[in-house]
């Protein structure tokens, strides 16, 4: 129970990254350019506390940090994809997409490349989450942009796979905190670079901005590193489910407390989620 645990805590995480974003937006903006700095400046905060995590100590595999990269470049087309995507399909099919990608293909890869069994605990938690996920989607002007959907699906749900594979993997590697230094200092890398081409756009940060870019940061990758901690420890066809459903239910219970205050179907699908995750953890 300890690992569902730290998911639990990673799942924490990731819902409370929502207010930092929104942050980010209002007071920078959401350009190419406003990605690009968030996620450098997010990925130094984030590599100085996995740094504080590994004890200042540094690991290096060539078979990790080919992983690293894998893991940084999927990051960045999936941002990319995101962005093309706001301008043609509505946000909550946006969402669907984006947490059944996350959910499905670790579930799929796990059970038929990982030998993971196919349980009725799984099975159930699978079918009505997605169900929950559903009931959350609301009709909309804009719901054009299949390759769109196509790529939100799968870049989210490479993210888990990719995970799983390293754990795996009977190659030399890292330590779990030691491949996510290696996927931090890749991603600024990679940040940094795009940014030159942005060199003359002169727009500066404010104290709001540097604030959000910091707690996205160090909330991302330290539940990332719980996450990849747990996959050694239990199957990934468990695990993402109950991330997916575990988002949703923090994501409305933090929404709550905002004057976006959860609507009827919203608090449904939070109702079947918890559902799905009980049957997740109490079945065989």
């Amino acid at each position: 129970m300890i690992y569902y645990g730290m998911i639990t805590l990673s799942v924490m995480m990731f819902s409370m990254q929502f207010f930092f974003n929104q942050l980010f937006e209002k007071s920078y903006g959401n350009g190419a350019k406003a990605v690009f700095v968030f996620s450098a400046g997010g990925g130094i905060s984030g590599l100085i506390t996995l740094f504080l995590i590994n004890g200042l100590s540094w690991e290096y595999t060539h078979f990790s940090m080919l992983m690293a990269i894998w893991t940084a470049v999927n990051g960045m087309l999936f941002t990319f994809c995101s962005l093309k995507a706001f301008g043609k399909i509505n946000l909550s099919l946006y969402s669907l997409f984006s947490m059944l990608g996350g959910m499905a293909l670790p579930f799929v890869s796990g059970i038929l490349f990982h030998h993971e069994g196919l349980t009725l605990g799984k099975c159930l938690c699978f079918v009505i989450i997605t169900i929950a996920l559903c009931l959350t989607v609301e009709k909309g002007e804009k719901t054009s942009g299949t390759l769109y959907y196509i790529g939100i699906f799968v870049l989210n749900g490479m993210a888990g796979v990719i995970s799983k594979i390293f754990q795996a993997a009977p190659f030399e590697k890292t330590s779990a905190a030691g491949y996510s230094v290696l996927t931090a200092m890749v991603s600024i890398l990679i940040s940094l670079v795009m940014l030159w081409f942005y060199r003359s756009d002169k727009k500066k940060l404010n104290k709001t901005a540097i604030f959000s870019m910091l707690g996205h940061g160090i909330l991302n990758r330290v539940a990332n590193l719980l996450l990849l901690i747990a996959l050694g420890f239990l199957p990934a066809s468990a695990q993402y489910p109950f991330v997916t459903g575990g988002v949703m239910i923090c994501s409305t219970v933090i929404s709550c407390f905002t004057p976006n205050k959860p609507r009827k179907k919203e608090i449904g699908a939070v109702i079947l989620s918890f559902i799905g995750i009980l049957a997740l953890i109490l079945l065989p």
